[in-house]
This record gives C-alpha cells, sequence and structure tokens, in this order.
C-alpha cells in the first residue's frame, strides 16, 4: 500500500501543485532491485519496479511543464529497515552497504544533474545509458500485426 499507492498518490499531487506553479522537482526512491526481480521477493521487487516505471513516463508528461522528477534507485543503505523487518545486516558485505547520509547526498547530486534515474554506487553512468538504450531498441518490435516467426505454425509461416 504505501510502496505503490501512497506513493503515487503523493507523486501526482505534487505534481499538478509544480506544473500549476510551472516548476518544482519530485524524488521518488525506488530500489536497484526494479532492475533485478529475480533476486528478491516478487512484491518488494514489483513495488520498485512500478516506482521506476511511474518516474520514466510522468519525467515525459512533466518536463514540458517545467517540472522535474527522478527515481532513485539505491542499493543496500544502512538504515533501521533490517532490524524492523528481523534482517540481520552483519551478513551483506560492508563493501555493498551505503550510508543513508551518503546515498541521499548522491541522489541529490543527481537531481542537480537532471537525472531521471540515480544509481548513487554506479561509477560508470555509461551502464545506465547503454541499458535504456537497449530497452529502447526494443520498442519497434512489440506491438506487430502478427506473431514471430518461431511462433508461427510451419503452415501460417510467410
Amino acid at each position: 500500500m504505501v510502496n505503490v499507492r501512497v506513493l503515487h498518490a503523493l507523486t501526482v499531487a505534487a505534481a499538478k501543485a509544480f506544473v500549476g506553479r510551472g516548476s518544482g522537482g519530485i524524488i521518488n526512491i525506488a530500489s536497484v532491485v526494479a532492475t533485478m526481480p529475480e533476486r528478491f521477493s516478487g512484491s518488494y521487487a514489483a513495488g520498485r519496479a512500478f516506482v521506476l516505471a511511474l518516474t520514466q513516463a510522468m519525467y515525459v508528461e512533466l518536463k514540458p511543464k517545467g517540472v522535474r522528477i527522478q527515481a532513485v534507485l539505491p542499493g543496500f543503505t544502512r538504515t533501521e529497515i533490517f532490524n524492523r523487518a528481523g534482517v540481520d545486516s552483519s551478513s551483506i558485505p560492508p563493501s555493498m552497504m551505503m550510508d543513508a547520509g551518503k546515498m541521499v547526498e548522491a541522489a541529490l547530486a543527481g537531481h542537480d544533474l537532471g537525472e531521471v534515474v540515480t544509481i548513487p554506487s554506479l561509477e560508470h553512468h555509461d551502464l545506465w545509458v547503454n541499458f535504456e538504450a537497449s530497452r529502447r531498441e526494443l520498442w519497434p518490435h512489440l506491438s506487430l500485426d502478427r506473431p514471430a516467426v518461431r511462433y508461427q505454425h510451419p503452415e501460417l509461416a510467410p
């Protein structure tokens, strides 16, 4: 409920207010889990993917209206969430656990740079750029008037 419905309602409300002013910025917190759903629980991964997709879609809608929106995809972040969830965070290598303050600083720096998606620990931004380019390469092939040849019965193939 909080991860999807409440975030959606707050994002839309903020967007409407900012569009009315002609400026503003929204920062949504997702997770790197949005890019690797098979590594975490289905519900959590789906919720984080929702935040990423919502942010990317709203970016296109809001940009011409002077409103900025960003999705932050942190990895493991040192917070009390582990204790609340009953998870022993000591099993996570320290090299994979970012301090919450550093994550926030990186998120704000990414916002200042105009990034739509900020992954605080991603050293080589071109990896994300290439990932997005590959995703966009699929677009012209995703909705056609016929099934791919591999799905056609031999008697139906061209």
